[in-house]
């Protein structure tokens, strides 16, 4: 075989892999938080009404299973669950800023347990990301460390292998009250 033979057919080769990552990430579903909840489900649209597991009469566990198995986008806030110190292993990612620790937890098809593929350094608690992975619908419970204890919180879904990325904002979050004790995370800082 030529070398100009094997340099073409290299070249070729690359050009496939090139294309396949197109193709993949073509393929990404960019989602948001309503996508995840039935379509006939209230809305949180606002704090002072968040969108509550207990006011559900499922309790907000009817999943959206129209995106099992897809790899998908969402961005959200993340809660970590498994870190040392800035680094995170497993976090939540919600809706709105305090959710789960002293806001009302929202209903587990509102909640995604994320598992990055990599540890994420995070600079702040609920800090705003972008998640993009294969989303799993089940249910699952996870120990939340928080300051006045532990909670048990259960998400409707899963994305392991996570790519995450940080983001500025949130396009569908829920917007806080003035008087929130998480109203600070919203101010930018210097």
């Amino acid at each position: 075989m030529s070398k100009r033979f094997k340099s073409c057919a290299t070249l070729a080769a690359g050009f496939l892999f090139v294309a396949s990552g197109a193709d993949a990430a073509a393929d990404v579903a960019h989602i948001f938080w309503k996508d995840l909840r039935p379509t006939t489900q209230a809305v949180a649209e606002d704090a002072n009404l968040p969108m509550i597991a207990a006011k559900l009469p499922d309790h907000g566990e009817t999943l959206s299973l129209n995106l099992q198995d897809k790899t998908i986008q969402l961005a959200g806030y993340a809660l970590p669950v498994d870190r040392d110190g800035e680094t995170v292993y497993q976090f939540l990612l919600v809706p709105w800023t305090g959710a789960c620790s002293h806001m009302p937890t929202p209903p587990p098809n509102q909640i995604v347990l994320v598992t990055p593929v990599h540890p994420y350094k995070m600079k702040e608690t609920y800090e705003p990301v972008a998640v993009t992975g294969v989303l799993k619908p089940g249910m699952e419970k996870s120990q939340l460390f928080i300051l006045d204890g532990v909670s048990i919180v259960q998400s409707g879904y899963t994305v392991r292998k996570a790519e995450v990325a940080s983001v500025d904002s949130v396009p569908d979050t829920v917007t806080l009250p003035v008087n929130s004790p998480w109203s600070f995370l919203k101010k930018k800082k210097n």
